[in-house]
This record gives C-alpha cells, structure tokens and sequence, in this order.
C-alpha cells in the first residue's frame, strides 16, 4: 500500500490521468504519443485514465482525481508552459519539466541565449518579421528559417546559398520567426533521463529531419549507438546534460546536435532542447531507453515516480 497523498485516499495502485491530443498543429503525434504512453503504464501496475485536453480540462481532472498527470502533450499549450501553469495552479502533481523551464526551451530565442551563458555551443540567429523574410535575404544564405515557439519540425524552411530569392513562406508560419545560420553536417541526439543521458543516436535521413521524418515510419533511420568518435559521444552526453541543467528541466529531455565532423570537436552545436520529447513507435528518448536496459513501461515508470516523490 503506498503512502497515502495530501487531500486523498490510499491506493493500491496509483492513478494517472494521460494527457493527450489538445488543440496545438501536433494534436495527432500528442494522441499515438499518449496512447503508447497509457497501454505501457497500464502495464506497469497503475490505473489510467485517457484524457484529450481541452479548455475542460480543470474539471475533468477533478472529475478523475489522479495522484499524478502524465504530460503527454505537444506542441503549444502543452508544451510551452501553459498546461504547466494551469497544473500548478491547480495542484496536481504532473511529469515532465515545470512551467518556467517549458517556456523557456519552447521560445528557442530565449533557450539559445540561456545555453550561450552556459558556455554550451549554439548558432547565430536572430528573429525578424515573416513578411521581411519573405522579402529579403535577412542574413546571407545559407540560413534556416522555423516558428520561434514551434516543435517537430513544423514550418521548417532550408534556404540554400545557391537561392535564387528569400523563402516563400506559408501563411501559416507566425508573424515573427527566427532566422539562424544553417549547420551542416550529422544529425545527433540525447536523451537526459533526471541527470543521465541515456546515449547518443545518429538519426539518418535522406534530407532534413523534418515532421514526416520524424513521424513516419520509414522516415528515417536510427543507429544507436551513433558510429562518432568517443570524444564527441562523451561531448554530447556531457553538453545534453548541461542544456537540461541550465534550463532547469526536470524528468525526460532530448537534446539535438549537428556535428561538421570536418571540424571535430569544434563541429558540435546544439540545436534546441525538447522537454515533451515523442513517445511513439519512432521515437528516439524510447529507443534510448532500451538501448540503456529500460523498456517502455519501466521508462514511464520512472517519469511517473519522479512526478510522484516532488513535493
């Protein structure tokens, strides 16, 4: 029988309300990420519960009265700190980084000036006004250009230095974006699970690693451990923890990196820091996970208790 919690009866098994979908462009990977994330739970020994949120979110949950909330949103609101926020504000115990580390990671500007006073490597960028974007080189190519407050890969433009013009941007991209300089070279990623990085992967694709990559499958291809130097494996595992640490996070995380192997060490940058990172089939924190010893229920086991033993 676990310890009873403050304003609720003892249970055997503890309950967990997982949330999902929500109103963000990445409702559909937050659905198969909650899904996956509840079926693994279940089997782990808790009570689930399966909750799209929504702006009834405050009481359903009251409604349900979970020990812990499972944050497996994506995305705007789950994401950015708002959900966060409102789950404070509430009182409910939830996974996952708190309101300001959210909101920090999730405006890449910001995270990018945290991880620089850090000492931690990042590129060159700034954020200007969609519609000038559209209307002129705002730096020399070649550059990349996505929402400041986006994820997945959701609007991500490459212009390359032999354009003929600045990018055509669709209307759905916000009306400030940010514009920094392109990073050749491999993709790389690590999983920060508390303070331990979990491992390096190398993710391969026949382009950029953009949201069907990333989502579909087939659409790219993960090689764990990443054939790279031990010096730069230990880098990453070493600059990822970092990153987690100076934007406060707390649970899961996945650091991304470009690494110009021409250049070694100097080569390693970071590109943004993830604090929902995916639970699906595909995704790479999992897949980090089992490679270290953990299966997916046993790593949604450890997120749960993390929530759990927080004050």
């Amino acid at each position: 029988m676990r310890q009873k919690l403050a304003g609720r009866s003892s249970r055997t098994a503890p309950k967990v309300v997982v949330l999902m979908g929500g109103p963000s462009a990445e409702r559909e990977v937050s659905l198969s990420s909650g899904r996956e994330c509840a079926m693994a739970l279940r089997q782990a020994g808790y009570e689930v519960v399966e909750l799209d949120a929504g702006r009834d979110l405050p009481a359903r949950l009251a409604e349900h009265a979970p020990d812990v909330v499972f944050n497996a949103l994506h995305g705007r609101w789950g994401e950015d700190g708002c959900v966060q926020g409102l789950l404070e504000w509430l009182g409910w115990r939830y996974t996952h980084s708190g309101v300001l580390a959210s909101a920090l990671a999730m405006d890449k500007t910001r995270a990018k000036e945290i991880l620089r006073l850090a000492g931690l490597p990042v590129l060159e960028g700034l954020v200007a006004d969609a519609d000038e974007v559209r209307a002129r080189h705002v730096m020399a190519p070649p550059y990349v250009v996505k929402p400041n407050d986006e994820g997945s890969s959701v609007g991500v433009y490459i212009v390359h230095e032999a354009a003929n013009g600045p990018p055509q941007l669709s209307e759905q991209m916000p009306a400030r974006v940010m514009v920094e300089t392109y990073a050749p070279g491999r993709e790389l990623t690590v999983a920060v699970l508390g303070d331990r990085a979990l491992g390096v992967t190398e993710i391969m694709t026949e382009g950029w690693y953009d949201y069907d990559a990333k989502y579909k499958p087939g659409g790219s291809r993960h090689v764990i451990p990443a054939e790279i130097p031990e010096k730069i494996a230990a880098a990453c595992r070493e600059q990822a923890v970092r990153a987690h640490q100076a934007l406060g996070c707390r649970g899961l995380t996945r650091t991304d990196f470009r690494w110009d192997e021409s250049r070694g060490l100097d080569g390693l940058v970071i590109l943004e820091v993830n604090t929902q990172p995916g639970m699906t089939p595909t995704s790479l924190a999992p897949e980090q996970a089992v490679h270290a010893g953990m299966d997916f229920p046993a790593l949604c086991r450890w997120i749960v208790e993390e929530a759990l033993c927080r004050a």
